[in-house]
């Protein structure tokens, strides 16, 4: 029942994240570039989401679960681990021991 509450909680967070920032970028976009570009329109809040994601996909930024620093702390870890808790882990988390590989 807890794990239901946590995903919730992660769903309503990440939306409220994803709004906000949706409206920063139409904020933003509005105030400076209108002034910068003759031509340039404004943009209303669904555009700026769009272009949210845009960037998200352009430029991949947002790390947060991702990118090479988290790669290589999970590393380390698992270095550091004993061959019983490697085994527990395997257990627990079969998605990331897929073909023999290590997490990575």
């Amino acid at each position: 029942m807890q794990y239901k509450w946590k995903k919730l909680f992660k769903v309503v967070l990440v939306t409220a994240i994803i709004a906000v920032l949706g409206a920063a970028v139409m904020l933003l976009w509005n105030w400076v570039m209108p002034g910068l570009y003759f031509g340039i329109s404004a943009i209303d809040y669904w555009h700026a989401i769009a272009l949210l994601a845009l960037c998200r996909i352009l430029f991949g930024g947002f790390r947060g679960h991702g990118g090479r620093w988290h790669a290589r702390r999970q590393w380390h870890r698992w270095q550091e681990m004993t061959e019983q808790e490697r085994e527990q882990f395997r257990q627990r988390r079969p998605d990331l021991c897929r073909h023999g590989k290590e997490p990575a």
